[in-house]
Formats: C-alpha cells, sequence, structure tokens
C-alpha cells in the first residue's frame, strides 16, 4: 500500500510538473540566454561542427541568435575534459538542451541526495528533515535557477564516497565529474593525492586516469587544437582583472585590488591546514567521515567560486544536520538560537536569489563563510558530545 502511494503521489507530481512546463514554455524560451547553460550548448555546438569551442566571436553570435543580450558573451571556462559532459547539448536545439541539462542537473540532484541519505542519514535522522534541508541548501535552487553544472560535480564527489571503498576503479572514474572545475577544490585533490600516495591506492588512481584520458581523447579528436584554444581563452577572458565574487576575491579588492596572487594566499594557507588535517587524521581516516571537511575549507578558500559552486557542499551540510540532530537532546537554548541563525541566513540567500540579483555584484561573497560556520558548529558539537562537555 505504501508504494502504490509513492507511485501515486510521484505520478501526480510529475503531471504538476508537465502542465507548468507547458503552461510556462514560451516563457522558458524567451530567457533561455538568460542562463549559464547558454555556454554549454554554444561550447557543443561548436565543438560537434569540429570548430573551436571557447571562440568567444563565435560564441557571441550564436547567444546573439537567441536574444543574449550583453557585449562579453558566456563563454565556457572549464578545461577541455570537461567537454565530454556537456559534448550531448550540441545536436539538439537550445531549447531542447536547457531541457536535456536540467533533467541531468535534478537527476544528478536525486541520486546524489539519496545516498547522502545511505551514507549518513539512514536510521538516524526524519527522512524528511533531511530531504528539506537538503532541497532548501541555497546553492541547490541557484545551481538549477542558473543552469550551471555544479550539481553534476556534487553527483561525482557523492559517488566516490559511495564507491572507494568497495569499488575503487569506479570510484576514481567519479572524480573526473568534479576535476570539470579542479580549481574549487584543490584541498580536496592534494589531500587525494598524498592519501593515494601514502596507502598505494592504485586503483583509484587507474580508474581517474582512464576516465580523464578517454574524455581528453575525445575533445581532441572533435578539435585537435583544444587546449590551444583553451589556454587562448583564458588569456583573453582576463580572469586576473575580473571580481569573483569568493572570500579570496573580496579580501583583494578590500586591501590588495591590483595584486592577483593575493587571491591565492587563503588557499596557501589551506594547504597548510590540510597537511595538519591529514596528519592528525592519518590513523582513521575515512572519506566519508573526513572528506566534507575537506570540501568546505577548499570552497571558502578557494581563489575562484560562485554561489552555484558552492552545490558542492551538500554532503558536509548534510553530515552536520545529523550530528546536530543526534546531540538534540542537549541542546540548549543557545543552540536554538544558532540553529534558527544558519536557517535565516539560508532564507537570507534563497531571498537574494528570488529577487534575481546577479551573482557578480559579490552579494553571495559570504555564503562560503556560513557554510563553514555550520560545518564547524556540527564538529564542535560532536566533539563535545564525545567527551561529554556541555553542548550549546
Amino acid at each position: 500500500m505504501k508504494r502504490v502511494v509513492k507511485i501515486a503521489v510521484a505520478a501526480i507530481f510529475t503531471s504538476f510538473l508537465g502542465c507548468a512546463f507547458l503552461t510556462h514554455s514560451a516563457a522558458l524560451r524567451k530567457n533561455l540566454a538568460e542562463r549559464d547553460s547558454i555556454a554549454y550548448w554554444t561550447a557543443a555546438r561548436l565543438l560537434i561542427h569540429q570548430q573551436n569551442p571557447y571562440d568567444s566571436t563565435r560564441v557571441l553570435e550564436l547567444e546573439r541568435q537567441l536574444g543574449y543580450p550583453e557585449d562579453k558573451p558566456l563563454v565556457l571556462r572549464t578545461p577541455p575534459w570537461s567537454l565530454c559532459v556537456i559534448l550531448p547539448l550540441g545536436p539538439v536545439n537550445p531549447f531542447q538542451a536547457w531541457i536535456l541539462w536540467i533533467s541531468v542537473s535534478l537527476g544528478s540532484l536525486l541520486i546524489a541526495m539519496r545516498l547522502c541519505w545511505k551514507i549518513y542519514g539512514l536510521d538516524v535522522v526524519p527522512r524528511n528533515v533531511f530531504t528539506m534541508v537538503g532541497y532548501t541548501f541555497a546553492p541547490v535552487p541557484a545551481c538549477l535557477v542558473a543552469g550551471q553544472m555544479g550539481l553534476v560535480l556534487l553527483l561525482g564527489l557523492v559517488l566516490f564516497l559511495w564507491w572507494e571503498s568497495d569499488h575503487p576503479y569506479l570510484a576514481g572514474a567519479a572524480l573526473l565529474l568534479p576535476f570539470a572545475k579542479p580549481h574549487l577544490l584543490v584541498l580536496f585533490w592534494f589531500a587525494l593525492l598524498l592519501w593515494m600516495l601514502a596507502h598505494k591506492k592504485r586503483r583509484i588512481a587507474i580508474g581517474f586516469t582512464v576516465a580523464l584520458t578517454s574524455a581528453t581523447v575525445l575533445a581532441l579528436l572533435f578539435d585537435p587544437h583544444v587546449f590551444q584554444h583553451y589556454r587562448g581563452m583564458l588569456q583573453q577572458a582576463s580572469i586576473g582583472y575580473e571580481f569573483i565574487p569568493a572570500l579570496s576575491g573580496v579580501l583583494r579588492l578590500l586591501f590588495f585590488r591590483r595584486e592577483f596572487w593575493v587571491q591565492f594566499i587563503p588557499m596557501t594557507a589551506g594547504l597548510v591546514w590540510c597537511v595538519w588535517f591529514l596528519i592528525h587524521n592519518q590513523h582513521n581516516w575515512n572519506w566519508r567521515q573526513h572528506g566534507p571537511a575537506l570540501l568546505v575549507v577548499s570552497v571558502l578558500t578557494t581563489p575562484y567560486a560562485w554561489l552555484t559552486d558552492e552545490v558542492v557542499l551538500l554532503p558536509a551540510i548534510l553530515q552536520a544536520v545529523v550530528v546536530v540532530y543526534q546531540t538534540r537532546a542537549y541542546m540548549k537554548v543557545g543552540g536554538r538560537l544558532v540553529l534558527v541563525m544558519f536557517a535565516l541566513l539560508n532564507a537570507l540567500l534563497l531571498l537574494i536569489l528570488k529577487a534575481k540579483i546577479p551573482f557578480a555584484t559579490g552579494i553571495y561573497f559570504w555564503s562560503s563563510m556560513v557554510w563553514f560556520a555550520w560545518y564547524l558548529y556540527g564538529w564542535r558539537r560532536l566533539a563535545a558530545f564525545e567527551k561529554h562537555d556541555p553542548i550549546l
């Protein structure tokens, strides 16, 4: 009976989505050029015709045909091995590509949430609490609205956590997805490399190498000069002169506006912490337990990130939710106020998103600090609980 109810609810929900889609299809077509996913379609379109997917002139021509109003085109900035992810968008028209991309993003979110539930929440926290927190985590709707690839990166990370112990080849291959933006998780990659060398995890390394090589060869088959084109795009984009609404970008803007290297100072400090964290936990290292901490600090200290990229922190957010829920019986008034504060800050981000304030304005720069503080709060509660100390 319970299964029948679930099927009925799913059918009703699907019908509702279908009706909403048909009702608003004209508006969706009109707003295609306002979403970042348009850069994925233009790159894939150029690539399947064996053209340069990073050519700003051709990209702008295609985007103008869809009503893109700006003078600066939205050009794909991820490296050539990431092109395999967006390649299926090329053969279809822009609207079909958007539908396909949103379907992939939603599918990635659903799978990631389900696996996170099995890893962290099963028999520990009510499913509705776990689900509500996951789907209302501000970067999730931000990623869906913008059409960014953050949810695909998230899926790769969660698959790695799920497969790492039992299916190392698959775990290594899954890491190809988050490696589409290697700068985002520098501490994670650094720790992974040291861990693989120290523990001789050859199978994970082989899985990752095979996936990376295959993706690179695929890109080279369509565009033999794709790496030269990628380097030329980076030089033309002049990223060093852009304002990046991350913590590192804001620090540079406030104190050393003309010095691009300043954006790498937080990451350097993060690498020092990463070495200490690895040494401190070397005897009981577990990627499911310790990996999320690397994600949180990586995003906090990265030199280049947007709110939509922070969706990769979903496992860490949910892990902290489970810890807080487990220790709820010891929560005092101060702890309840802390929970309310974090909920309000997340709600504020959702309201800013609803107001359609552009990401480039910098108004979202503080979000990574909120996620860091939330994760740290969860870990401190767990440590105090294990030591039988008073908990807020």
